[in-house]
């Protein structure tokens, strides 16, 4: 599966800018979103490196046999109706039973365009103690961008400075869709 999906990549037109930190206990923001395609790019990008990354899905997509097949494909299953724990509680506590994790979420939160960014990845990185690392998809350039690693300080708006200057300059699938906000 490994150099499969690195020959699809590499067949497709796609390379990599950057590296991905040692370790393997982070939340990876991607952005834009704003196809599916931005999913299999992903998807493809870690299963050529034998990265074991997460994605957040809906729990009621998760019945037999779609749920084998979620769970196989890095998909990690959220219960968005359970009133005692929110999403992000259930994702902190995920960090804190496992020793290597990696979570990958849009901050648009949606394909579609929106007119700011969801703060729940910032609050699952600072509850988890868990660095952010920015990646991106450049659909002009066929570029998977990789960040350097942001160990969340408690203050949104600088950290946020500091974040949303990876995503200046990238073009989405559908670049009428995405959104990137100037400040925090």
């Amino acid at each position: 599966m490994q150099n499969l999906a690195g020959l699809i990549l590499k067949a497709a037109g796609w390379s990599v800018k950057g590296e991905l930190p040692e370790g393997r206990r982070f939340i990876v923001i991607s952005a834009p979103h704003t196809s599916m395609w931005d999913y299999i790019i992903g998807r493809l990008y870690y299963f050529a490196n034998h990265i074991d990354a997460r994605v957040m899905i809906k729990k009621e997509f998760f019945f037999f046999p779609m749920g084998w097949f979620l769970k196989k494909i890095g998909a990690f299953p959220v219960d968005r109706n359970k009133r005692s724990t929110s999403t992000v509680d259930q994702i902190v506590e995920a960090y804190s039973k496992q020793k290597d994790l990696i979570i990958t979420i849009t901050p648009e939160g949606t394909r579609k365009k929106v007119k700011h960014w969801k703060k729940g990845f910032y609050i699952i990185a600072l509850r988890a103690n868990v660095p952010i690392l920015p990646s991106y998809f450049d659909y002009k350039t066929k570029k998977i961008g990789i960040g350097v690693p942001l160990m969340p300080t408690g203050d949104y708006k600088e950290d946020m400075k500091k974040i949303l200057p990876f995503f200046k300059g990238v073009t989405a699938r559908h670049p009428e869709k995405f959104y990137l906000p100037e400040e925090p």
